[in-house]
């Protein structure tokens, strides 16, 4: 009997004993050293094979998921339903998350290689001091055209409206981006938040429909190519594709105004990984990374020494690195509010069934 008595006293230690082993596991694991990473990014907005390399090195995995609107990530993180260790949202993003305390605040102790991005690109109204988020990818919203397929070429949002370009552009599907243009072609800012601009922008793209051939998103790419359009609005990391797809394509930011954007690297408040987020910043802070990543992209890398080793053809490029004056022309989206977001996706809406 006391053998058995000992015995189940044995056994007993050993459960408690595997059960304190299991609890530290799990609190490592919450406090944020899995071995997988996830991230949540734009789609085809990475080099492949650095997350190859970012996981051999490191010994991370990582699980790549990809969304198509800064709307839709938002709401995915809020539910909840899925843990982000990392995001990579647009400014005005960035900022509404960190109104609703959706982020953490940075520890720049753990952060290697921030003096490799250029101070332009640092201290934003959006992220005084960057607590909450590393820049990645910045670029701007313009026209790309086909010089064989019109007799003048588009440089000003208003150009859009000549009857010359019936049935012939194709339109980036963006609510910010489609009253955007209106905005501005009216000499208005594409942050305005008058009920009466935003009414008289929807009313004047209304008579751009004559001359859309499409509302798309990520096909603008394949139909450029193809010569199945002579005009579109896109930005510029997809206008690069398009160029090098096509000799004859050419790509244009309106001197008077247009959005210039930011896409920068957070962590979320759900993260897991926390430590693994950080390990991936500063492996994408690391110049030969921004390199490749920006060639293989083709969007616009804020690493300074990155770009300092770009071909020349790219850094010297004004359609994709403008020059100071234009960038001084171009407006950064700011987060307008639930009201007013919410009477532009209205207004856009409006517009789309009426085209119709």
């Amino acid at each position: 009997m006391k053998r058995l008595y000992s015995f189940f006293i044995g056994i007993l230690l050993i459960i408690l004993i595997l059960w304190g082993i299991t609890s530290r596991l799990d609190k490592k694991n919450t406090q944020g050293t899995t071995d997988k990473l996830v991230i949540y990014n734009w789609g085809d907005y990475i080099d492949p094979d650095l997350l190859k390399e970012f996981t051999a090195e490191t010994g991370i995995q990582v699980d790549y998921q990809t969304f198509d609107s800064n709307e839709a990530m938002y709401t995915k993180i809020k539910q909840g339903g899925t843990t982000y260790d990392l995001a990579v949202p647009s400014e005005y993003m960035i900022s509404k998350m960190m109104e609703e305390d959706m982020l953490n605040k940075l520890d720049h102790n753990k952060i290697v290689g921030l003096e490799n991005i250029d101070p332009h690109f640092l201290n934003l109204s959006f992220d005084k001091g960057n607590q909450y988020s590393i820049p990645y990818f910045w670029g701007t919203l313009g026209i790309v055209y086909n010089e064989t397929m019109i007799e003048h070429a588009p440089s000003e949002w208003e150009d859009l409206w000549s009857s010359e370009y019936k049935d012939s552009i194709m339109l980036v599907d963006g609510a910010r981006e489609g009253l955007g243009i209106g905005l501005q072609a009216l000499g208005y800012s594409l942050n305005s938040k008058d009920k009466n601009h935003l009414e008289e922008a929807a009313d004047y793209i209304y008579q751009l429909t004559p001359n859309i051939k499409a509302i798309v998103s990520d096909e603008i790419k394949g139909y450029m190519i193809q010569d199945a359009a002579a005009i579109a609005v896109s930005y510029s990391g997809e206008a690069a594709e398009m160029l090098d797809g096509n000799e004859n394509l050419h790509y244009v930011v309106p001197s008077k105004g247009s959005n210039l954007w930011f896409d920068n690297m957070v962590i979320p408040k759900t993260a897991k990984n926390i430590d693994g987020a950080y390990a991936f910043i500063n492996f994408m802070l690391r110049p030969e990374s921004a390199l490749r990543n920006a060639e293989y992209v083709g969007y616009s890398t804020p690493n300074s020494k990155a770009k300092a080793i770009l071909p020349d053809e790219i850094k010297n490029d004004e359609a994709f690195y403008p020059s100071e004056k234009t960038v001084d022309s171009l407006e950064v989206y700011e987060n307008l509010g639930a009201e007013t977001l919410g009477l532009y996706n209205d207004l856009y809406l409006q517009f789309k069934m009426y085209r119709k």
